[in-house]
């Protein structure tokens, strides 16, 4: 392990004029986000009774995220934050008014398809913008590694909250309610964090180039396959992890097994963005995602459940130390008025990561068995450590 050299306090950086206003103000629709993608599958669900047709909304609305996300990113990043995050919310709120009327009113699949494919095209990315923010008050303090921890617990929080939030409330009301409540969050926080005016970046000056040309550099492509590899990884362990849990006939163990890694790893952040590292942070990035592939190795072996459990607490302690130190290396490695940008890229090289490895684990899961797809989660983690050799060359 790197060496310690002192100790960065959570309070300073909250002490930044204006931070814990918008950290605060953006924290409903952080929650807001991570209930929108499950609310579709309830809304569908209930209404079609079919999980394909669940599927295959969500699907959609997935890719269009990923596909539109970092285009909405440069038009904020040209306009400003202030003026384009209230046409998105109102945007997006639209679209899933209408996803609720065509569900509910029992239409065809291709409309479905095409209310979710604008839902998710229209979807705010928050993490993003409040990035962004934490970049534009401590460019260049060492507070900012400490600022990105913070909003990765943030985000790590929302979305074990959301999810858990979101079956509640679409089990006790409608399955409608989910989707108003994800709404309704995501408005709120949303407006509340629009309103921060003082805290958020300056539009780019006219003549200045916001063009994603400027993102066509090896490191910044590097990282943002790295963080598709950290992707594949999750997506290949949610679905390995439920399949253990069915196969061995207690699926209620799958969400409390799934929750070790999330809760490790939330620890392991704070305690990773609360200290300054010597060693540089291309190492400290390469040695993180070394970590998560040796750490991986276990689950390949074990097999009773609370060796499991111990075997899925071990990668937590590489992941949320790696998302800080992804979001302060994109930082350093790209132009200010593109930064949304790649803050955007990277959280859609993520989903496609997370859609292509459920994909790749439940064909394997279904040939052979839960551990075979535990390997897939562990070429994952390969693939993410040569790519964070790149990054660091």
């Amino acid at each position: 392990m790197p060496a310690l050299t002192g100790r960065l306090s959570y309070a300073q950086v909250l002490r930044t004029p204006g931070a814990w206003k918008f950290y605060l103000a953006a924290a409903p629709a952080r929650i807001g986000i991570a209930m929108t993608s499950l609310g579709i599958v309830w809304l569908v669900h209930g209404s079609t009774d079919s999980y394909a047709v669940a599927g295959t909304v969500t699907g959609g609305f997935a890719v269009a995220e990923a596909v539109a996300g970092p285009q909405v990113a440069r038009l904020i990043d040209r306009f400003g934050q202030t003026r384009m995050l209230p046409i998105m919310l109102l945007t997006h709120a639209a679209t899933i008014a209408l996803l609720i009327g065509l569900t509910v009113s029992h239409a065809p699949l291709w409309q479905l398809v095409l209310a979710g494919v604008l839902a998710g095209s229209s979807l705010p990315q928050v993490g993003a913008q409040t990035s962004a923010r934490w970049s534009y008050a401590l460019r260049g303090s060492p507070l900012l590694s400490s600022a990105f921890a913070l909003e990765a617990l943030s985000i790590g929080v929302a979305f074990m909250v959301g999810p858990a939030l979101i079956g509640l409330i679409a089990s006790l009301g409608s399955p409608m309610a989910g989707s108003l409540a994800a709404t309704g969050l995501m408005l709120a926080g949303g407006f509340a964090l629009a309103a921060q005016r003082s805290t958020a970046p300056p539009p780019v000056e006219r003549g200045q180039q916001v063009s994603s040309s400027h993102l066509l550099h090896k490191r910044f492509l590097a990282l943002v396959a790295a963080t598709a590899g950290i992707g594949l990884f999750f997506g290949s362990m949610q679905v390995s992890v439920t399949a253990y849990a069915v196969d061995r006939g207690t699926p209620s163990l799958a969400g409390p097994l799934y929750s070790i890694t999330s809760l490790v790893s939330l620890f392991a952040g704070l305690v990773y963005g609360a200290k300054r590292w010597r060693m540089a942070l291309p190492n400290q990035y390469v040695l993180a995602l070394a970590l998560l592939t040796i750490t991986t190795i276990p689950l390949l072996i074990v097999d009773a459940p609370w060796a499991v459990g111990i075997a899925l607490a071990l990668p937590g302690l590489a992941i949320a130390p790696f998302q800080t130190m992804s979001a302060v290396l994109i930082e350093s490695s790209v132009q200010p008025t593109v930064l949304t940008q790649a803050f955007t890229w990277t959280n859609s090289g993520a989903a496609a990561g997370i859609a292509l490895g459920a994909a790749f684990a439940g064909r394997v899961v279904d040939a052979h068995t839960a551990h075979h797809g535990f390997g897939i989660a562990l070429a994952a983690a390969v693939l993410a450590t040569l790519m964070a050799m790149l990054v660091r060359r």
